[in-house]
């Protein structure tokens, strides 16, 4: 078993446990699942720096990277610093977050949020629009094309955006018949956790002009954030090179603030 392969096994087991504890139709029930929400993508085209600040504690490949960060210290910094939008980490296994997590970001900020989950289950897509997301990630590497098609539905029947994660050229099949919001170039292979940037340089060469494209994971450095929004991005999701701080919303400050000289 590879990584990724490992993560969605356990996954399956998770959504058991959650369907059982809180069924669909609570999840109807609840107060955020007919809210109205804020575009991500529309965030991102007007935004001069498009960073996605994302809150993770830890991951796979790096282990721990700030085990006691708290949403109420970061997302609402990462919002006055400037973020166009921010990234939750709802995997408690694998990358140390909760749906709790989600539910406090919602309430302390106005920014759009992306649940960041592997999603393999039209429960978790109900269930982000109750926890507050604005938008979901789906990954093409752990769905199929149909199941990609069916969520991205079911995502806007509930008004949420959609972020499909491509890697490489294999995975361009998924934006053919689908009506996703925005497109999202992993740098890192699921697979190994191998992180490349050139990814992003390449694939976005092959992707329909017209798409709103995210470059995803192992960027650090604000030339490199101008090479890729030269190159065509207007995304640029980034978590561990600010959560590594003690600080993560006055990294993102500084980084911002490199961004513009």
């Amino acid at each position: 078993m590879n990584i990724l392969e490992h993560i969605i096994a356990n996954k399956k087991k998770e959504i058991e446990r959650h369907q059982e504890a809180f069924s669909i139709e609570r999840l109807l029930e609840t107060e955020q699942i007919n809210r109205h929400t804020i575009s991500m993508s529309k965030s991102l085209q007007k935004s001069e720096t498009g960073i996605i600040a994302e809150f993770k504690r830890k991951s796979p490949s790096k282990g721990w990277i700030h085990p006691n960060a708290q949403i109420k210290d970061t997302i609402p910094a990462y919002e006055k610093a400037g973020a166009s939008a921010s990234s939750i980490l709802t995997d408690e296994i694998f990358f140390g977050g909760t749906p709790g997590d989600l539910c406090q970001a919602r309430k302390m900020v106005n920014m759009p949020l992306l649940r960041k989950e592997f999603i393999i289950d039209e429960y978790q897509i109900y269930q982000a629009k109750a926890m507050g997301a604005d938008a979901i990630l789906l990954i093409a590497a752990a769905i199929s094309t149909q199941e990609c098609n069916r969520f991205v539905q079911l995502a806007h029947q509930l008004g949420l955006e959609v972020l499909l994660e491509l890697h490489d050229e294999a995975e361009l099949c998924y934006i053919e018949n689908s009506d996703t919001d925005m497109v999202g170039i992993n740098n890192r292979d699921l697979t190994s956790f191998e992180t490349d940037i050139n990814r992003s340089f390449e694939m976005i060469k092959k992707l329909p002009p017209q798409k709103l494209c995210i470059s995803e994971s192992g960027i650090s450095d604000p030339k490199t954030v101008k090479e890729l929004r030269a190159a065509g991005f207007r995304g640029f999701l980034m978590g561990e090179n600010f959560m590594k701080h003690e600080l993560p919303g006055c990294a993102l400050s500084a980084f911002i603030k490199q961004l513009k000289i």
